[in-house]
């Protein structure tokens, strides 16, 4: 079975679902932490599909960044669906937005903030690192 289609079988219950060679991760923590970690542990992406449930460009970043090839969001904002696409990553979703906004619904998500100029996925990976972290001091 191809990856992305095992990814989005594995996703209902969890947050992500990545899918290489027919073995699939997943993980229920929120947000791009998942990816994030797994960049910081060295998992090799290179070739993956992932299914999301909400991809913004802070994920669309990262997921270059890990060398997905397959993406499927069940919410994808414009911006992450460009960077995806202008970098030949296949996409598919399920609806598409302007924008994600903050858990509280009241501003763009912070993560999105972080890397609204940035293009290269090597300079948003340190960047998203260092905000998700000086988040997590502030709780």
């Amino acid at each position: 079975m191809k990856d992305i289609f095992l990814a989005k079988a594995a996703l209902p219950g969890h947050s992500i679902a990545i899918a290489r060679e027919g073995k699939v991760l997943t993980d229920d923590a929120r947000g791009i932490s998942p990816m994030l970690d797994l960049i910081g542990k060295g998992e090799d992406l290179r070739g993956a599909a992932v299914a999301d449930l909400v991809v913004g460009r802070a994920a669309a970043l990262l997921f270059l960044y890990a060398g997905v090839c397959e993406v499927y969001a069940a919410v994808i904002s414009r911006p992450a669906l460009a960077t995806l696409m202008g970098a030949g990553v296949l996409c598919r979703y399920d609806t598409l937005t302007e924008h994600i906004v903050n858990r509280t619904g009241d501003d763009i998500c912070p993560m999105e903030k972080a890397v609204l100029t940035v293009t290269d996925p090597a300079i948003a990976y340190p960047l998203l690192l260092a905000k998700r972290d000086a988040m997590r001091k502030r709780r």
